[in-house]
């Protein structure tokens, strides 16, 4: 299984449309273990306008472990097959680390912050 995280200095980046890469780990569910980690480099413009949910579902992530997001990032990639857990913070490994222990759940918050047309 594969899960994405909008990263900034290999920490979760608050804002999924504005991150400045994404690190996706490969983890096997059996061993909960994380086996590789690769960088997808972030698409110029807002999160939700660009081909990312695409892109990561191309190369096979079903999971985005995010801090703020608003509604209309999350509908793309869901649509395009990922699911995402919204409210994360901090290291990028530490929070990969919780989700896999189970200790991580969705806030369900929403970011309402900005008027792009996102929000849809």
């Amino acid at each position: 299984m594969k899960i994405a995280l909008p990263s900034k200095q290999d920490r979760i980046d608050d804002h999924f449309g504005h991150c400045e890469y994404f690190t996706v780990f490969t983890v096997d569910l059996a061993t909960k273990k994380i086996v590789s980690q690769d960088t997808v480099q972030s698409p110029v413009g807002c999160g939700c306008k660009s081909d990312i949910a695409e892109t990561l579902s191309n190369i096979g992530v079903t999971l985005m472990l995010a801090g703020n997001m608003g509604d209309g990032a999350v509908n793309v990639l869901r649509r395009s097959g990922i699911d995402v857990l919204r409210g994360c913070s901090g290291d990028l490994l530490a929070v990969a680390t919780k989700w896999l222990d189970g200790t991580l759940a969705d806030s369900g918050d929403s970011c309402h912050e900005h008027e792009h047309g996102c929000h849809s």
